[in-house]
């Protein structure tokens, strides 16, 4: 695979106290312009590794690169090059989103014109104009998450990692932030997707791997996989090579 946006090479990872690894020599490469999704149940080990890709979480032991750039070193450089969208909110909640905007693109070095153009931009996009200038904790969740999208895309990074980016939120609002999604993937920009949400992952997801015990037990194009295991749906799929069992 040539020019690959993530690369990751016999990574294990073990979390503080515990005596089981929680990623086991995990292998995986990811080309840029994907639209990528990594899937498994509870427990899996997936927001563990996103947390790895981003520098959230430091390893010992095997390699990470994004644009082959070592994760580990995690410097300035590394950082401009993702957005990352997490489960939780992350963005101030007295502010205003405009004014989240505009401290998360000072943060990642944005000049101020450029940051006032961008936020001009998504605030267009992704419909929050009108509420602009409110406290963002008055918002609804879909809202919420759109401010969330709004600040990992300030500074157009070349690879997105989004790990469950439309929890609670209703129908219109995720079939519109999908569409932004497929929307930024046609400019150039990697998608990183991980959620349980496996009918929106089947309309975004052209290429998937699927995570179970730490290890990466699939790893294919979605149509390829769903053929080798005579499957219609990412779920069947899913359930196929995971099994039925309650997971924590």
């Amino acid at each position: 695979m040539s020019n690959p946006a993530i690369s990751i090479t016999n990574l294990d990872f073990i979390y503080p106290g515990q005596s089981a690894l929680c990623l086991s020599q995990l292998n995986l490469k990811i080309a840029e312009g994907e639209r990528f999704g990594l899937f498994g149940p509870n427990g899996a080990g997936k927001t563990t590794l996103m947390n790895l890709m981003t520098g959230l979480l430091s390893y010992k032991k095997g390699r990470i690169s994004l644009l082959g750039n070592e994760v580990a070193s995690h410097n300035k450089s590394i950082n401009k090059l993702f957005g990352f969208v997490p489960q939780d909110f992350s963005f101030y909640h007295e502010l205003s989103p405009a004014e989240n905007m505009e401290f998360f693109g000072a943060w990642s070095g944005m000049k101020s014109q450029e940051i006032k153009n961008r936020t001009a931009e998504l605030l267009e996009v992704l419909g929050l104009q009108d509420v602009r200038n409110m406290a963002v904790r008055k918002f609804s969740g879909g809202m919420k998450r759109r401010v969330n999208l709004a600040i990992a895309v300030m500074h157009q990074p070349r690879i997105l990692f989004l790990d469950e980016p439309t929890v609670g939120v209703d129908v219109q609002t995720r079939h519109a932030m999908i569409d932004y999604l497929k929307a930024l993937n046609t400019k150039g920009t990697t998608l990183v997707y991980t959620s349980h949400q496996l009918s929106e992952a089947e309309e975004l997801c052209e290429r998937i791997a699927l995570i179970d015990e730490g290890k990466i037990i699939a790893h294919d194009d979605l149509d390829k996989l769903l053929a080798a295991h005579q499957q219609d749906g990412l779920e069947g799929l899913f359930l196929s090579l995971t099994g039925k069992k309650y997971r924590d």
